[in-house]
């Protein structure tokens, strides 16, 4: 089963190509919490027997052509190459010095360069007891390789069922959606003018934000021109997907409005602990997934399915952090409600397909040079960006290690702050990648949960007053 053929050098996807610059140079860190010390010998059979036959790119290193064009050449592979235990002198540690070790051994190895001569990935046992499990498991991977569906499309391949092994993991039904295809941009054409009005209007918005209009700089922003290369320290917060679901019932949203809203709201309330008085505003990138489904199939149905392609298939949609007001009274509502109309408004809009165009046609008519500049200014004049994964709903094993956590985070994206989202067995992991020295991840975390927890007391009482517009 491969990407493409075998022994015959295929060229990098525009996308990978930007992602893989001297501007741009993106990682996916995925890590999976183990609930049994890790057996290492187990790891070295996964990659050589599962992961290496599912797609060309994982046995493949990036080269340039005769015409100065990057290609996948395909080599051989030694996965113990592939595989780094780190070790500790100390063996009296506790569970909370572990945590702090485990922290800092995930910031050095997110900003750590991947060797050129080898695949581009790699995988880090970490083999020692934290808090939250008995052995953590790193796998990092160049986003040239492929996106989050991608990944955990191969996630999905490689694990078992906990509860029957024999059994395949079980995948949700195969949706279609209406998003970035030419078929829908021609029937969104066809409606209302004003469906046209405002999606020109958003697309002309988007696009000064990705020239002209950068985000002012905030306790959100640094502006450092240099910042996806810079150190980035990582938190996460564990939340039940039962309590969010509670609020997404009660306001008849999304699961994904009620996270960004909490998103948006701790924002603020960070922005408002460091005396930030707020000028013209912040924006976030939400990643969208561009294929025809979201829902995941098979990696072996990945490589020949046009509706679910292997790759790079997403789009940032620019929307605006609501800010709050001056008013002392504010429901936290407001701003899951916000996150909504938001975010739908940039769904619902030709604006991601037409910046989409746009980019092709930057690469097409002046070079690929051109349009990952166009990119690199598009992320890094936003403030942060959310991207948003769904794990397995049942309880898995990894090389017969039961997994009891599951989160990834991406690396090198031009912003302060990168947040992502992983629901795995009914618990979602909200991550925060921050630039090291200037945001305080603590704080952050802390003000994320604050304005969780106060969505939730709002979302149970019987009355909704939702008055405010932010």
């Amino acid at each position: 089963m491969n990407c493409f053929e075998e022994d015959v050098p295929m060229p990098l996807s525009p996308m990978a190509d930007y992602f893989s610059s001297s501007l741009i140079n993106v990682f996916v860190l995925c890590v999976v919490e183990s609930e049994i010390p890790i057996d290492e010998s187990k790891f070295q059979p996964l990659l050589k027997n599962k992961l290496l036959p599912i797609c060309s790119r994982f046995s493949s290193i990036m080269v340039t052509d005769k015409n100065g064009k990057k290609v996948w050449k395909q080599v051989d592979v030694n996965t113990e190459d592939h595989i780094k235990i780190p070790k500790f002198t100390s063996t009296n540690r506790t569970l909370k010095l572990y945590d702090e070790c485990l922290d800092e051994y995930m910031s050095k190895i997110a900003m750590e360069q991947l060797r050129e001569d080898k695949p581009l990935w790699e995988v880090h046992i970490f083999n020692y007891p934290t808090t939250k499990a008995a052995g953590t498991i790193f796998v990092k991977l160049h986003h040239a390789l492929g996106d989050g569906y991608s990944f955990m499309a191969t996630f999905l391949s490689i694990i078992q069922s906990a509860d029957n092994p024999s059994l395949p993991i079980k995948l949700p039904s195969s949706k279609s959606v209406e998003s970035t295809s030419t078929n829908s941009m021609r029937k969104r054409l066809s409606q209302a003018a004003s469906v046209v009005f405002k999606s020109a209007s958003d697309f002309g918005w988007s696009f000064l934000k990705s020239i002209v209009m950068p985000d002012e700089k905030t306790p959100l922003r640094s502006g450092h021109k240099d910042v996806g290369f810079r150190p980035m320290s990582i938190v996460n917060v564990s939340l039940s997907l039962d309590s969010i679901k509670e609020v997404k019932n009660k306001l008849k949203v999304s699961v994904n409005d009620v996270l960004v809203g909490a998103i948006f709201f701790g924002i603020q309330l960070y922005m408002k602990a460091k005396n930030h008085k707020s000028g013209t505003g912040s924006t976030a990138l939400v990643l969208l997934n561009t294929r025809k489904i979201r829902a995941y199939i098979s990696a072996k149905e990945m490589q020949n399915d046009s509706e679910a392609p292997w790759g790079n298939r997403f789009h940032f949609m620019h929307v605006p952090i609501p800010m709050l007001s001056d008013k002392n009274e504010l429901n936290p509502l407001e701003f899951v409600l916000l996150a909504k109309e938001k975010i739908n408004r940039q769904r619902n809009s030709l604006a991601v397909p037409m910046t989409g165009v746009l980019l092709r046609l930057l690469n097409q008519i002046k070079g690929p040079e051109v349009a990952t500049n166009y990119l690199y200014k598009t992320m890094n004049n936003a403030s942060l960006s959310i991207s948003h994964m769904v794990g397995p709903a049942e309880r898995v094993t990894l090389a017969d290690h039961p997994i009891n956590g599951l989160y990834f985070m991406t690396v090198g994206l031009s912003q302060s702050i990168t947040v992502t989202i992983t629901s795995y067995m009914g618990h979602l992991r909200v991550g925060f990648g921050v630039e090291e020295g200037f945001i305080d991840e603590y704080q952050l975390k802390s003000c994320f949960e604050t304005s969780l927890q106060k969505i939730l007391e709002a979302a149970k009482k019987k009355n909704l007053p939702l008055k405010n517009r932010l």
